[in-house]
């Protein structure tokens, strides 16, 4: 009989554009990521007999016991992490930039190493296609977290200390297995999360934009990354997008060469741009 499988919190740890580091750089990079992530796990209070290591090259994977509790890792260990690799990067001249794949289920140990499909998950979200490309994107940030489906829902959709949800979007991503949904977030990039649009919003469009600008010189742009926007053109006087369009809003002194921007920092923006006061983004006129 087999060894029996166990329940692990896994986490798969990979390092962006590894491959174009020449190999005499690469011992620096790995000592380096072994130093970052073994802080992080200090501070954040996980010992060692709590951690399984194994080396992948340009990565590693962690396989944490069941008394580690899962907001410690989502919360305070990936905070430390974030802030251990913006320490190391600030004066390097090689900036060490990782990709973290997590999932948690029953993992098997054997005399070499870990498996199971818990394992296999935490590797395929984080060497996905999808969140390499995120990272790309986001040549600022140092840090990207992706989360599985159920990891997101068991954890982080209720929001606890040092854990914010609204920081994570959901995308699907594709993998051996078939289609799955992914949680990601972007760690350092200023005012920027992964650019999944809300389910049913849809972000305002160029023509859009276009009325706005040429009828009275307003630009209206709703937020990168917020639930529920809708997006308002106050000098316009009524709404032109989302779910109250075509609603008349109130009327508001005229505006020239305005630009409006939401706040990029999630649900329940206002849109505010001088003189025209404040246009809430249910549709309905705020204060000067």
């Amino acid at each position: 009989m087999g060894e029996q499988a166990r329940f692990g919190f896994v986490i798969n740890l990979d390092v962006q554009d590894s491959g174009r580091l020449p190999d005499p750089l690469r011992p620096a990079m790995r000592a380096e990521l072994y130093r970052v992530t073994g802080d992080a796990l200090q501070r954040a209070g996980i010992a060692d007999a709590q951690v399984h290591r194994e080396d992948r090259g340009d990565g590693i994977l962690f396989v944490l016991a069941p008394t580690v509790p899962p907001q410690v890792v989502l919360g305070p260990w990936l905070e430390y992490l974030y802030q251990n690799l913006r320490h190391a990067n600030r004066n390097a001249r090689d900036v060490l930039r990782v990709r973290v794949g997590m999932h948690a289920g029953p993992v098997t140990a054997d005399p070499h190493g870990r498996s199971g499909r818990a394992v296999d998950l935490a590797c395929r979200l984080g060497n996905s296609e999808e969140a390499k490309r995120l990272l790309r994107t986001a040549p600022a940030a140092p840090l990207l977290v992706a989360l599985s489906d159920s990891l997101h829902r068991d954890w982080v959709g209720e929001g606890v200390e040092w854990i914010e949800p609204e920081h994570y979007r959901a995308q699907a991503v594709r993998l051996p297995e078939g289609e799955q949904t992914a949680w990601f977030r972007l760690m350092g990039a200023p005012g920027k999360a992964p650019s999944a649009a809300p389910t049913g919003v849809e972000p305002p469009t160029a023509a859009v934009r276009e009325e706005a600008r040429s009828e009275r010189g307003l630009e209206v742009i709703g937020d990168n990354h917020g639930s529920g926007v809708t997006v308002t053109a106050g000098a316009i006087g009524r709404v032109v997008q989302g779910g109250d369009a075509d609603k008349e809003a109130p009327a508001v002194p005229p505006v020239t060469a305005t630009r409006v921007r939401g706040d990029g920092h999630g649900s329940g923006i206002s849109i505010t741009a001088g003189s025209i006061g404040s246009i809430s983004t249910n549709g309905e006129g705020g204060q000067p």
